[in-house]
Order: structure tokens, then C-alpha cells, then sequence
């Protein structure tokens, strides 16, 4: 007889879910901190600011993964894990 809670794999799409929400997370903070930067040097576009919404799709999808592949969850399929 085996021990269900031994024999349960973490998907590996759980850590890559919880690597995009925290680096998402870090460039939108970033993204945040440098928009009121006046003394920045404009580059081109920079009004764009595209580290906020690069960082908050990254969190976006991150979170997506973490929560759709979190750990003892039903597979995908259905079945148990």
C-alpha cells in the first residue's frame, strides 16, 4: 500500500507560474518607481512604459499558472495527479 501524499508531482508549470508572478511582480514595482523619475534619461518610446505593463503581464500570467497547476489540485485530465 502506498502514501498518496508521496506519490503527488508537482507540475513544473507551478514553478515556472511562481517565477513569472515574482519577477512580474519586481519589474511593475520597478516600472512604478522609475515613471515619476524625472531626472531619468529619455530614451526612445519611454513614454510608453513598457516595464509596467511587460511586469503586470508577467504577474498576470504568472498567477494564472500558479493557481491552474497549484500543488494537490485534480489533473487536468480529471484524474488524481
Amino acid at each position: 500500500m502506498t502514501d498518496e501524499s508521496h506519490d503527488q508531482q508537482i507540475p513544473i508549470w507551478f514553478f515556472i507560474g511562481l517565477t513569472l508572478l515574482v519577477y512580474g511582480v519586481v519589474i511593475f514595482l520597478y516600472g512604478l518607481a522609475s515613471w515619476s523619475d524625472k531626472d531619468k534619461l529619455a530614451m526612445a518610446m519611454s513614454h510608453v512604459h513598457a516595464d509596467v505593463w511587460w511586469g503586470a503581464g508577467m504577474a498576470v500570467l504568472g498567477a494564472f499558472y500558479t493557481v491552474r497547476f497549484r500543488p494537490g489540485k485534480s489533473a487536468p485530465g480529471g484524474g488524481p495527479a
